[in-house]
């Protein structure tokens, strides 16, 4: 390559380069540095405290539960949201027969398709606000309601899902699943357009069940696709400050209630930064929180690694 073309491409690479370390790397940077210091957030002046608030961190039991908190999203939101979104997606695209014995969609795919990302459009704002009324814990309360209607709940006695230790873990999971299935059953569906329908035929003619046809066929053409969405998924589970903070903002400040059992990382960092002014210590989080992501990522990317299969 030529000096002139070196050039050229330095001249379009300068501007966004600069851009990304100035808004992106240079915060990381400050952010691990004051989580090196006392900084209180409001003070101009902090001291250096090297490694203190990494050593308090790993003995604060508040932010270790937050930890667990996030590793049971990580197990299920991830598995459960791409397992129905397969499902669905395979259903709206390959899933029924057409009358010449071809393979298309069930009937009314396409209106479906448009029920199921209907969710998606939702902001988390109202997401909360939405389930903050199914979740009630009183006869007024959409779930609750619906139980007692049935018999299966006292009147008297609802179930309070969201202040239950046991339970609100996974009335939050059961949220981020209804969000977020209709998303990824689009990704996939786009996905399995670029599949040709002459392979779904071939093993229609050699006697193959939607079953064989989905683990033989789809799942494996659209390994990458399932490899990217789990990523995603992975990260929108090690946040999920707006959603517990909005739902159980009854329970304490910054969400988390009942008694810390939906703590998330994110929540107990906004805590230490913005209630009890700890800056430095919510830094040292917010650094923990980042170096946990980006293992998650390469985990995640290793683990489902495989050979691409090319059609």
């Amino acid at each position: 390559m030529r000096k002139g073309q070196y050039r050229f491409v330095a001249g379009f690479l300068l501007v966004p380069v600069a851009l990304y370390v100035i808004f992106v790397i240079w915060p990381y940077i400050q952010t691990f540095g004051y989580s090196l210091t006392d900084w209180k957030g409001q003070s101009q002046t902090f001291r250096f405290i090297g490694l203190d608030n990494y050593r308090a961190l790993f003995q604060d039991d508040v932010f270790l539960d937050a930890i667990g908190h996030n590793i049971l999203f990580l197990i299920f939101i991830p598995v459960i949201t791409i397992l129905l979104a397969l499902f669905f997606a395979f259903m709206l695209n390959a899933g029924g027969r057409g009358r010449a014995g071809g393979v298309q969609g069930v009937a009314g795919s396409k209106f479906y398709k448009i029920v199921y990302f209907f969710p998606q459009v939702l902001s988390l704002a109202i997401l909360a606000v939405l389930f903050n009324a199914v979740y009630r814990s009183d006869g007024g309360g959409l779930l609750n309601g619906f139980l007692i209607k049935l018999g299966l709940v006292d009147a008297d006695k609802p179930v309070e899902w969201l202040n239950e230790p046991n339970m609100v873990l996974w009335a939050l999971i059961l949220v981020v699943v209804w969000h977020g299935v209709g998303f990824y059953l689009v990704l996939f569906s786009a996905a399995m357009q670029s599949i040709p329908r002459d392979i779904y035929e071939a093993a229609l003619i050699d006697g193959a069940s939607r079953n064989q046809s989905f683990f033989r066929i789809t799942l494996p053409l659209l390994w990458d696709t399932v490899q990217t969405a789990w990523v995603y998924l992975g990260i929108v589970v090690m946040d999920m400050f707006v959603l517990v903070s909005s739902m159980t903002q009854n329970m304490g400040a910054y969400g988390g209630g009942p008694d810390h059992h939906s703590d998330v990382m994110s929540t107990v960092m906004m805590r230490n930064f913005l209630y009890y002014g700890k800056s430095g210590y919510a830094c040292a989080m917010g650094v923990v929180m980042l170096l946990l992501t980006l293992v998650l990522s390469v985990v995640t990317l290793r683990a489902t690694r495989r050979e691409r299969i090319e059609f």
